[in-house]
């Protein structure tokens, strides 16, 4: 493509050289550049990519696009300087894939919690309705049928334009997709047209990155913000803030809600372990999933859908097929009578919900015994706090190692303790080896007993020192389910 096409949707402050020159691809990381492509240097939050500029002329870079010139420019090279090269990117990267969100409508999820289940769920429903849909998730990325690893929750501007743009190559009409907080603040979403936004939550999460919860509020926030006119925004009015989020929005504001008066309105009418029965507008279905948390999670679904053009009674059907996302209220039935429930809570408002999904079920007739962490190298703060949710709905805790990244576990786990009082220590015990502490739960539980192991869900890797160690809970538990 032309790099004069490419900068149409960018406001460029100056720029050095011909932009009458054929682009043949477009790079962040220096290392990827090749012969005619551009390079475009951002300010991420680890590198700055200004300081490849030279490395990426080297290896066939033939224009640079950047926030600050370099000191000494090279002959024969074009330079675009722009304001924001971080909303630059975005544009330039969806315009040289096509602009694939004007071929598929793209909804986007975003809160503290829900964000993966809600999206997987809307790309099940939109599957069992025969169409090809994308999946942009913390679990994995979809084409349709074929899976695409990710690392991210939400990629950078180049590889998910790129995957839109394979997408809608291959004719997918609808993608659903997980919008971070980060690739908000970080515009790597700038460019992208959204049919559709949906809110669920804000709890406190990643304030090693934002700071302040009210710096959060407002990432989030922006996405509503900058919504088209023609698109639709549904938020959650269970959450003290789901009203906020869509104040300033364009889109057509709608609700859903488990207890006020909404647009899609749900209740709970019997919980067991095997699944709900629920009342979404009036109308009854079963489905296999537990836990007013996953009961709102649907409702979304179900309202998301509706707006999409399906008819409430053909989303109800879908909805009652569906099954839960990979380590999201996992459960699995012991030998012995108990059972285990694996489950991604990494915040203390996610371990809330899944706790009082288990009491909700239990009813007072079994024990629960919640093994539990925090991840190495984030937001501290909120170790104290899930110790204490842990203790406070569980009858035993043992807190754990779960990514320790480049902290030492012992440190995590202290940290941890430190928001325990003298009788939540005496129910809980501290075992840094997380098979151990899984096993030792195990052994303390009874027929008719709920172990949980929170944090890691669907990951199935522990995070020591910049390595990947393989570890997955439910492994561990099928393991001690064999031999018991």
């Amino acid at each position: 493509m032309k790099l004069e096409e490419l900068l149409k949707a960018v406001r460029v402050i100056q720029n050095t050289g011909t932009t009458d020159l054929e682009i043949k691809g477009i790079n962040l990381d220096s290392r990827l550049v090749e012969t005619g492509h551009l390079f475009m240097a951002m300010k991420g939050t680890q590198t700055d990519g200004h300081v490849y500029i030279s490395t990426a002329i080297s290896k066939g870079a033939i224009a640079v696009l950047c926030e600050n010139l370099p000191e000494q420019l090279t002959e024969g090279i074009t330079y675009i300087k722009v304001a924001d090269s971080e909303d630059a990117v975005g544009k330039i990267a969806t315009t040289f894939y096509g602009n694939p969100t004007s071929k598929l409508k793209l909804v986007g999820v975003t809160g503290t919690n829900g964000k993966t289940t809600i999206a997987t769920l809307l790309y099940d429903t939109f599957r069992y309705f025969g169409y090809k849909t994308g999946l942009i998730s913390t679990v994995c990325n979809y084409v349709d049928d074929e899976a695409v690893p990710t690392e991210h929750t939400t990629p950078d501007p180049i590889t998910l334009n790129k995957l839109l743009g394979r997408m809608a190559d291959e004719g997918c009409k609808y993608a659903f997709m997980e919008v971070s907080s980060h690739s908000i603040d970080q515009k790597r979403i700038s460019g992208l047209i959204f049919a559709g936004g949906i809110f669920t939550n804000l709890t406190r999460d990643h304030l090693d990155y934002h700071k302040t919860v009210e710096n959060y509020l407002k990432a989030k926030k922006k996405f509503f913000d900058d919504m088209p006119k023609n698109a639709f925004s549904i938020t959650n009015l269970d959450d003290k803030n789901g009203l906020v989020m869509t104040q300033n929005t364009r889109s057509k504001v709608y609700t859903y809600s488990l207890r006020s008066l909404s647009d899609f309105k749900g209740r709970v009418l019997e919980s067991h372990f095997e699944g709900m029965l629920l009342d979404f507008n009036n109308k009854e279905l079963a489905v296999q999933f537990i836990g007013k948390f996953n009961a709102s999670n649907l409702l979304a679904v179900f309202g998301a859908a509706v707006l999409l053009g399906k008819k409430e009674e053909d989303v109800l059907v879908a909805i009652s097929t569906l099954h839960p996302v990979a380590g999201r209220f996992d459960s699995m039935r012991s030998p012995k009578g108990y059972t285990a429930i694996v489950d991604y809570a990494h915040t203390p408002d996610a371990l809330i919900n899944v706790l009082n999904a288990i009491h909700g079920v239990l009813e007072g007739k079994g024990k629960v015994i919640t093994v539990v962490g925090a991840g190495g190298n984030r937001d501290k703060g909120k170790r104290p706090i899930m110790a204490k949710e842990a203790a406070r709905s569980s009858d035993r805790v043992i807190i754990t190692s779960d990514n320790p990244r480049f902290e030492e576990p012992q440190d995590i786990i202290n940290d941890m303790t430190a928001g325990l009082d003298a009788s939540d220590s005496k129910k809980t015990l501290t075992i840094a080896d997380r098979k151990e502490a899984i096993r030792t739960a195990c052994m303390l539980a009874q027929k008719g007993d709920v172990i949980l192991v929170a944090g890691k869900g669907h990951e199935n890797y522990q995070d020591i020192k910049g390595v990947k160690h393989h570890f997955d809970d439910k492994e561990v538990l099928k393991e001690i389910f064999d031999n018991d």
